[in-house]
């Protein structure tokens, strides 16, 4: 008689890895050393990504950014700044005390 082992543990692994997959978007700087890592102790990146449950392709532009600038870690984000200077401040407070009446831009 065959007996079947019970895969709710790998059931239960899968669930978690595509819920954490659709609510990040980037890797963390600990995943990506961890990439790296993996790459240079020459394992291939479709393990890696398999590691680290990523696509190959992010694997591969991780490489290819690390081989690039010796570093793994994020860039800036090039967007516009949330928060106001000082100098920005300063200036609007200006603004207000002068013409109560107008919008703040």
């Amino acid at each position: 008689m065959l007996q079947f082992s019970s895969s709710d543990s790998s059931e239960e692994s899968d669930i978690a890895k595509a819920e954490s997959m659709s609510r990040r978007n980037h890797l963390h700087d600990e995943m990506r050393w961890r990439a790296v890592g993996m790459l240079q102790a020459r394992a291939r990146q479709s393990a890696a990504a398999r590691e680290l449950n990523e696509h190959r392709s992010v694997i591969q532009r991780l490489r290819n950014h690390y081989q690039r600038d010796q570093n793994a870690s994020r860039r800036r984000g090039s967007g516009r700044r949330r928060i106001t200077t000082t100098a920005d401040d300063c200036y609007l407070l200006q603004c207000s005390r002068r013409r109560r009446t107008l919008k703040a831009r």
